[in-house]
């Protein structure tokens, strides 16, 4: 019997939920999609496999027994259980469920990456989307390791176009940023010779946004600061522009969210003379491992809204 009981179809644990849900054995057939008379036979071949009645037949409908009990807790269970794997393998093949792991830069995830998950999540709120927000350097290491499903990040002068397909995003601005009434402000366009002892933040050694501003240094024939505060964080930015005279090097999407609403930080840019640029991120995206519908269609969406930005 217990053999039996483990070999049970679907169909026929389906057919007893049912029952016990609906009372009547013609809806509970209607519900399963059969007839009447094949949900009697298959309700008779149980109870003469199983020695015992399931169902007590009353005039007001059909009630479990207590070994019928048994078998339709247990059977409404495995029904729910393989309704829902159907659900979400449906989910996942339609790239309304499964799962998406993707890394960005700062710059890359505020502008581009951020708006294109909020989009998925409107169209398919079951995707879990897992989003890391990193140096490129460490997102590259996580890539080649299995860690994202993609990334937006630079690639600097190694050759990976072997590993992964390589998308062209877009390139950011170096931006200076200080709190209201910093000395430097109102002093017209600045050189970054006039700036050269004041305090500053920005990311340590090997950062690309800080390589960018020493070559900016190195054009104008100065040596980069010595006063520094070596941070990547936002939160510390930002507490470090509240309480001192600091210069933060930022980019334009980290300026945007701070100085527009609901932050509206009362903190403004310094005008330079010459504009700084860091090298452009890149969408990529491994070439030996298949992607799961979730992870393509928030790819699709990435490269949609780097596809706009552009356009502007």
């Amino acid at each position: 019997m217990g053999l039996y009981l483990r070999s049970l179809r679907l169909v026929q644990l389906r057919l007893v939920a049912a029952i016990a849900r609906l009372g009547k054995l013609r809806l509970a057939a209607e519900a399963c999609g059969m007839t009447t008379p094949a949900a009697s036979r298959m309700l008779a071949d149980l109870e003469t496999q199983l020695t015992t009645e399931l169902f007590e037949r009353r005039p007001k409908g059909m009630v479990p027994t207590p070994a019928g009990e048994v078998l339709v807790r247990h059977a409404a269970q495995l029904v729910r259980g393989a309704d829902a794997m159907s659900a979400e393998f449906d989910a996942h093949l339609g790239g309304e469920g499964g799962s998406v792991r993707v890394g960005a830069v700062t710059g890359g995830a505020l502008a581009v990456v951020i708006p294109a998950v909020l989009e998925m999540k409107r169209q398919a709120p079951l995707v879990d989307v897992s989003l890391d927000v990193s140096s490129s350097a460490q997102l590259m290491h996580g890539l080649e390791r299995g860690e994202f499903d993609f990334t937006l990040s630079r690639i600097g002068p190694h050759d990976y176009t072997r590993q992964f397909d390589i998308f062209p995003a877009q390139t950011e601005s170096v931006l200076l940023m200080v709190r209201r009434g910093h000395p430097m402000l109102g002093a017209g366009p600045v050189a970054l010779a006039d700036l050269q002892g004041a305090l500053w933040t920005m990311q340590d050694r090997g950062a690309p946004i800080r390589h960018a501003l020493e070559i900016a240094f190195h054009e104008e024939g100065i040596d980069l600061p010595e006063n520094l505060i070596k941070t990547a964080s936002v939160v510390a930015i930002m507490a470090l522009l509240r309480d001192s005279d600091v210069i933060a090097v930022i980019t334009q999407e980290v300026a945007d969210l701070l100085l527009s609403p609901p932050y509206s930080a009362d903190l403004v840019l310094l005008d330079v003379r010459t504009p700084i640029t860091i090298e452009p991120y890149c969408v990529l995206s491994p070439r030996d491992r298949i992607a799961s519908p979730a992870a393509r269609r928030l790819l699709e969406l990435v490269k949609d809204r780097l596809a706009s930005n552009n356009a502007r």
